[in-house]
Formats: structure tokens, C-alpha cells, sequence
């Protein structure tokens, strides 16, 4: 009986029949691999070239009742370090724990941008948000003027924060609205000029911008003002109708605060810019100038804008706040109650937020933290 082998001759040669099969094969394999190689080298370029976006992420902690080096992430202390918040010429109390606030690092600008592999692997990270470069630096500003804006934001909101903690603690200073621009064509020009003092409409005082726009807002569009201006001296007024804009009721000037404080309070904070952290700044203020421990030393982080008459407002990544305040070890974190659209759903595990209006909310949710008393009663973003 013969054997045979499947695929050969009865000597053991191969068959004839098989050898284009075979040859057919290797080619297929070797074309396969250059696919795969180009394909490869392909995603591997596109990966590599710019993206037209920025990536937001969490950026350093500081704490307003330490020093002014960042606490996360974690670098070696400068060689001279120096108060965040210093008062010399007050009595101060002393402080513990952390009254921390957030900034947000921004990688890439139009000048240098990140790669696609950068913003696909942050589009899948809940700390940072994936934003169109011209979104984050406009085409008609330039990246030094937007630092510059920032830089003036930053020094307008330490202003206010020290008004607001100032009035808080019932100190008695001058704090004025004043005409910085007025806007040609608008209900004020010709009326209003640049260095006017709003003190009042409709002969009820008004104590800051809120305050203004609170008075324009009730008496509406139709019908004309009576502005008490201080100017040159003397107090007078004018009449203006206010215009409707964009859901607004505005005079169409730009106004801004003036005080004459009566302490000096020093911050010391470098290359940060932007109003958010104004809450924050008049927390640490609040603390240092009242007895007891604000936060009864625990870590509290937070954000928002505030005004003299302790309004807090809403700031831009939050979210990213959130994960950096979460990082640095914060378990406490006071949010802008017109942030909680951004806050809720993307709270980090472990940090538990309060949504607050004023500061006299984040005193209370301090003053019940200090006390280990029931948080959960305090006001909160929905869960959903």
C-alpha cells in the first residue's frame, strides 16, 4: 500500500500545484505588512500634527492663608517665600488648615499648538476640557494683550475682595462707581462723562455695579433715569434712558469700583491672572483679621468672582478646579452657585460642594464645617 502526503508526491516531492498558492501567500503577507506599516506612519503623522485646540487642565493650588508658591502639583519651595495675604499694620489672628484657590493651566496657543494624540487623549480624561484655540485666544487679541487683561483682572478682583472682606467686617471706607468708559452712541454719551461717581438712581443710593444694574434692571428701557453723579466736586444730575441689550438694561458706559481703603492688605501672587479668585482672596482676609479659625483648620478649596457687596460669581473651568482642588487634598469646595450647570455630574470622588451666592453663604457653610456640624443641609448643586 502506498502513502501519501496531503499536498505532495508519492516520493515526498512537492506538488507542482501548490507552488503558486504559496508564492501567491507571501506576497499577500508582505503587502499586508506595508499596509500596515504606512497605515501606521500614516496615524502616526496625523497624531503628531497641530490640533486647532487648547487643552484646559488643572493648574497650581495656593493657599490663601499660607505662602505664594504653589501647593500642587508639587514643586520645591522657593528660597524666599513670602505671605499670600499679608496685613502689617492691623492685628492678624492665627490660621490653619487651607483656604486653597484654583487656577487652570492652558497647554498650547495659536502660536504652538497640541498634538492630535495631546487632545484626543484629553478628551477622554474628566480633568480637562478640550476647547477651539480661537475660543480661548480670540484672532483679535493678541496673546500679550489677553495676558495684560488677565494681569488687570487679577489686580481689580484683589480690590474688590478686600472691600468685600472689609465690609464684611464692618470697616467704613469710600468705595465708588466710577464712569471708566462710555461707549459713543450709547444712552450716556453726551451725558455721562469719563470720571463721574454714580452714587445714585432714582434717588436711592447705589453701593456698587451690582447695585447699578439691579436699579437700571427695575426701572427698565421705557422710561428715563434720574443718575445722581458726583463730578468735579459737586454732586448733580442727568437724565438718561437706559437702552435694552441683550436682555440687559444699560446705560452704555463701562464702570468700575474706587476705594480708599483704610488698612493696607498686601497680596502676593505672580503670574496669575483673571478674577476667579476673589471669593477666596476675601475668605483669607476674613480670616486673618477674625479671631478663631475660619475653616476650624480643615481644607476648604474654592472659586468665583466677588464685588464689594459680597456677590460671587461665575468663573470659566471649574471643573478643572474641582479635580485640581480634589489633587491638592482639598475636601471642602465653595462653587458659584451660577456654575452649577458645569459642577453637576463631574464632581470628583471625595470632594464635597457647597453652591454659594454671597459670601455670607460660604461663611455659613465654613462656620458649620468649623463645628463639624450637618453639611448636608447646606445648599448644594442638583445631583442630576
Amino acid at each position: 500500500m502506498a502513502l501519501f502526503r496531503t499536498g505532495g508526491s508519492a516520493d515526498g516531492s512537492p506538488a507542482n500545484e501548490e507552488t503558486q498558492p504559496r508564492a501567491s501567500t507571501n506576497r499577500s503577507v508582505v503587502v499586508g505588512r506595508i499596509l500596515l506599516v504606512i497605515a501606521f506612519a500614516t496615524i502616526l503623522v496625523l497624531g503628531l500634527s497641530p490640533a486647532p485646540y487648547v487643552i484646559e487642565q488643572p493648574g497650581p493650588v495656593f493657599n490663601t492663608l499660607g505662602y505664594d508658591h504653589q501647593v500642587w502639583p508639587s514643586t520645591d519651595a522657593p528660597q524666599t517665600k513670602k505671605p499670600l495675604i499679608s496685613i502689617p499694620d492691623e492685628k492678624t489672628y492665627p490660621t490653619s488648615g487651607a483656604l486653597d484657590l484654583l487656577t487652570v493651566g492652558v497647554v498650547g496657543n495659536p502660536k504652538q499648538l497640541p498634538s492630535w494624540l495631546d487632545v484626543v487623549g484629553a478628551w477622554f480624561t474628566p480633568s480637562k476640557a478640550v476647547i477651539p484655540v480661537d475660543v480661548a485666544y480670540p484672532p483679535t487679541v493678541s496673546v500679550d494683550q489677553q495676558n495684560a487683561e488677565n494681569a488687570q483682572m487679577m489686580v481689580d478682583s484683589q480690590k474688590d475682595a478686600v472691600a468685600a472682606a472689609l465690609n464684611q467686617l464692618g470697616y467704613t471706607f469710600p468705595q465708588k462707581v466710577a464712569v471708566k468708559q462710555i461707549i459713543k452712541g450709547s444712552p450716556a454719551d453726551g451725558k455721562l462723562r469719563v470720571g463721574d461717581d454714580i452714587v445714585s438712581v432714582n434717588g436711592k443710593k447705589v453701593a456698587g455695579i451690582q447695585a447699578l444694574r439691579d436699579a437700571l434692571a427695575k426701572n427698565g428701557h421705557t422710561e428715563a433715569a434720574t443718575i445722581g453723579v458726583e463730578r468735579g466736586g459737586t454732586t448733580t444730575t442727568v437724565r438718561v434712558t437706559p437702552e435694552l441689550n441683550q436682555g440687559s438694561v444699560i446705560l452704555g458706559i463701562g464702570a468700575g469700583m474706587d476705594y480708599t481703603f483704610p488698612i493696607d492688605v498686601k497680596i502676593q501672587l505672580d503670574d496669575v491672572g483673571g478674577p476667579s479668585a476673589g471669593q477666596m482672596f476675601a475668605l483669607g482676609i476674613i480670616d486673618k483679621l477674625s479671631s478663631g479659625k475660619l475653616n476650624g483648620g480643615a481644607h476648604v478649596a474654592g472659586t468665583g468672582t466677588i464685588d464689594n457687596e459680597g456677590n460671587i460669581g461665575a468663573i470659566g473651568g471649574i471643573q478643572q478646579k474641582m479635580y485640581g482642588a480634589r489633587s491638592a487634598g482639598a475636601d471642602w469646595f465653595l462653587a458659584p452657585s451660577a456654575n452649577c450647570d458645569e459642577v453637576t455630574g463631574h464632581i470628583p470622588g471625595g470632594l464635597t460642594v457647597f453652591a454659594v451666592k454671597k459670601l455670607t453663604d460660604s461663611l455659613k457653610v465654613l462656620d458649620v464645617i468649623s463645628h463639624k456640624g450637618d453639611t448636608s443641609k447646606l445648599p448644594s448643586c442638583p445631583t442630576h
